[in-house]
């Protein structure tokens, strides 16, 4: 069994990607690994922002500024150290959420990435791409997506 030292859960703050978080956390306290956990947001002000928001309904978290990262961090962090895990950091990603979380990946050394699965089925994962069929695509390491839907 390969033992991973250093686990990342990407988050963005629904309810399929803090069951990701929680599902990292429980992997990590059981390997002894650290746990780092992403939020890549993509900040938007004023009449985008607004437009933005109008046209993503309760999708619209994932276009604030880094104060609603923080908050998700915070949430996240908290959840995932009630599931066990012991050294737990967070990180902030101004970014697309892939290539942040690729990048996250790399620069904190992760050896496993955890997301959740919302997305992979849906009609719009299927013509614009979703987050966890992109990271399994393009991550150079080892990628588990969390039933969480």
């Amino acid at each position: 069994m390969v033992a991973y030292h250093t686990v990342m859960a990407g988050t963005d703050g629904s309810t399929s990607s803090l069951a990701a978080v929680e599902s990292a956390a429980r992997l990590a306290a059981a390997c002894g690994a650290g746990l780092v956990i992403v939020c890549a947001y993509l900040p938007m002000r004023g009449r985008e922002l607004a437009v933005a928001q109008d046209q993503l309904g309760p999708e619209a978290y994932q276009v604030v500024g880094s104060a609603p990262a923080e908050d998700t961090l915070r949430t996240a962090g908290d959840r995932a150290r009630a599931q066990g895990a012991a050294d737990v950091r967070t990180v902030a990603v101004q970014d697309e959420p892939v290539p942040g979380l690729l990048r996250a990946a790399r620069e904190c050394g992760a050896d496993l990435l955890v997301v959740g699965n919302r997305g992979l089925r849906s009609l719009a994962g299927r013509i614009l791409g979703s987050v966890p069929a992109d990271m399994a695509r393009k991550a150079e390491i080892d990628v588990l997506i969390v039933h969480t839907t």
